[in-house]
């Protein structure tokens, strides 16, 4: 089993922030943190594997208080350069296990990192942690791309998804176990003649949408809404990604 936390290392926590680029571009980001501050509707949030606060910090500056877990020690210091643990409480651990409290109206969990949990078996956990401290009434948001096996050709274990200048992405299946590893090679600059390269790899278990739902019940979770991006456009049978959203019922059916 991988150890998460050594692949969220120092370099990757001083190279993370892209501010105003990438998943750090205003439009990126800004739809994020609007409908997640519609969907707190006044209440706390968590934000499982809160990172170095790319979500955390706009979501509190637009006025939603905000708690965090982090498995990462250096994310969480890099996190800590730009907010106090008074500002935005965070526990160290992990997502599977750790808890910041009961009673949030809001827990979420954004750009793919439920697929950092490289087995069923955590996953599950995850949707059952977050459920425990979610109040009655509150809900649980994912974010997460859709399973590309279609673009697979046969005899071919991999698809290329990003070739731009200096970066190229690749992504790897074993559709045995439902693991993809994506390959990140990023090409430096020039020197002697010369080009070099850096490549960097992360696991992940791919989830498709309807075992997210099964997830959920298990949880006592009940779907809601699962839109194709944040600005809630429909979700189809060509979309890439989705943001689902899962709602604990208000009352126990015991009650």
């Amino acid at each position: 089993m991988v150890d998460q936390s050594s692949l969220w290392d120092a370099h990757a926590a001083a190279t993370y922030d892209t501010p105003g680029e990438g998943m750090f571009a205003p439009e990126v980001l800004g739809p994020t943190v609007e409908r997640l501050h519609e969907l707190a509707d006044g209440g706390p949030a968590l934000e499982l594997a809160i990172g170095t606060g790319r979500v955390a910090i706009p979501l509190r500056e637009r006025g939603t208080a905000v708690s965090g877990i982090e498995l990462s020690a250096p994310m969480l210091a890099r996190l800590r350069e730009k907010a106090t643990e008074e500002e935005i409480p965070v526990v160290h651990g992990d997502m599977t296990t750790a808890r910041a409290g009961e009673g949030f109206s809001l827990v979420y969990l954004v750009f793919n990192t439920i697929s950092n949990l490289l087995t069923q078996e955590q996953q599950v956990a995850c949707f059952r942690n977050a459920a425990a401290q979610l109040a009655p009434g509150g809900c649980f948001v994912i974010e997460l791309w859709v399973p590309q096996l279609r673009s697979l050709v046969p005899g071919h274990g991999g698809t290329v998804e990003v070739s731009e200048p200096g970066y190229l992405l690749v992504d790897t299946y074993d559709t045995l176990a439902q693991q993809v590893v994506s390959h990140h090679v990023r090409f430096e600059a020039a020197v002697d003649g010369a080009r070099g390269a850096r490549i960097g790899r992360t696991p992940h278990r791919y989830v498709w949408p309807s075992e997210l739902d099964l997830m959920a019940r298990l949880a006592g979770l009940q779907r809601e809404a699962r839109w194709a991006d944040w600005d809630r456009s429909a979700f189809t049978a060509d979309s890439r990604s989705h943001v689902s959203v899962y709602r604990k019922p208000a009352k126990s059916s015991l009650d």
